[in-house]
């Protein structure tokens, strides 16, 4: 395979991996968005100390994400836009939401604390659920039926339920005494559902998709898959059992986060496994749908700047705030 052949799955790898980053980094400050109506007045304070140094800087990810699929696979870019117009529109009303609220609970008064709260909550919702939305309707190619759209609405509540269980293991990482305890309360809601969503949506995805179907039911490609369910199943397994333990409230507080990060990375392979050479499922492969090489050249030159940049500089962030959280406290 030719350089210029090789450009495209180059850009492909460096989208998927910043919607990546941008998942379990955003996805984590969203469920603690979704969190916030079950905790006292002092707790959402912490809370939203846990999550303030890195909320908005988790969002360069998903420009970045989105800016790549412009400019390298414009054709895609077009289908994928036009078809998900009105999700994108919610969700970007409800990180909107999320950043005004975030802004202005600093000097509401008392009294009004609890709108801008509540603006919060619904913010990360919207968000949360419009982007399961989207996932849905793009693993199916957005084909139209209602097997299809019962089955992005099922992908939207799961993963909605995903980024509560992650953020309630953040919470478990990040602060100590009665909210890491209700935190851990939290996930072992979250499990269950969670796991139930997980197992039906791989038992309705081969349904409403003819190729993913053949992708994981043909021979070698089922044994290349096979890993990936068994490891996510040890993981939940595994988190479940943490949960339970009261160690997880000490030492072991970063394992619970760190098994679902692992879940949703692993997640992430099977998705670009059963979708792959796709960009738009059985509609445009990686190379009908990319920039010509000449452009893909240049293109390449910026990115080369730009994600060590937005990678340096989050490494920087989780590094210098790293710790327990504390009540917000402002000068």
């Amino acid at each position: 395979m030719s350089f210029d052949d090789t450009l495209p799955l180059i850009f492909m790898a460096v989208m998927g991996l910043a919607m990546l980053a941008y998942v379990v980094l955003d996805g984590f400050d969203l469920g603690v968005g979704m969190l916030m109506h079950r905790a006292t007045p002092e707790q959402k304070d912490v809370m939203v100390s846990s999550i303030g140094p890195f909320w908005d800087a988790n969002e360069t990810w998903l420009v970045l994400g989105v800016g790549i699929l412009l400019i390298a696979f414009p054709k895609a870019h077009g289908i994928v836009l036009t078809a998900l117009y009105l999700p994108v529109a919610v969700m970007l009303i409800g990180l909107i939401l999320r950043g005004v609220a975030f802004d202005f609970r600093v000097k509401a008064q008392d009294e009004h604390k609890p709108l801008w709260n509540r603006a919060f909550f619904a913010g990360s919702m919207m968000a949360s659920l419009a982007q399961g939305w989207m996932l849905g309707r793009y693993i199916t190619g957005f084909a139209e039926g209602w097997q299809f759209t019962a089955f992005a609405a099922a992908i939207a509540v799961s993963l909605a339920t995903a980024y509560v269980l992650l953020g309630a293991t953040w919470l478990i990482m990040k602060t100590e005494g009665e909210l890491q305890a209700r935190a851990a309360g939290w996930a072992r809601l979250a499990w269950l559902p969670v796991v139930l969503g997980m197992a039906l949506i791989s038992l309705a995805t081969p349904w409403v998709s003819e190729t993913v179907r053949g992708r994981w039911f043909t021979m070698p490609g089922f044994i290349a898959l096979l890993p990936i369910p068994l490891v996510t199943a040890a993981a939940l397994i595994t988190l479940r059992v943490l949960l339970n333990s009261p160690r997880v409230l000490g030492r072991l507080c970063w394992v619970p986060f760190t098994l679902v990060v692992a879940v949703f990375v692993l997640g992430f392979f099977g998705l670009a496994y059963s979708l792959y050479p796709y960009v738009v499922m059985d509609r445009l492969t990686i190379w009908e749908a990319a920039s010509a090489p000449a452009s893909l050249k240049v293109i390449l030159f910026g990115t080369a700047l730009t994600v060590p940049a937005i990678v340096g500089y989050t490494v920087f962030a989780y590094r210098v705030f790293w710790g327990k959280a504390r009540e917000l406290t402002y000068a």
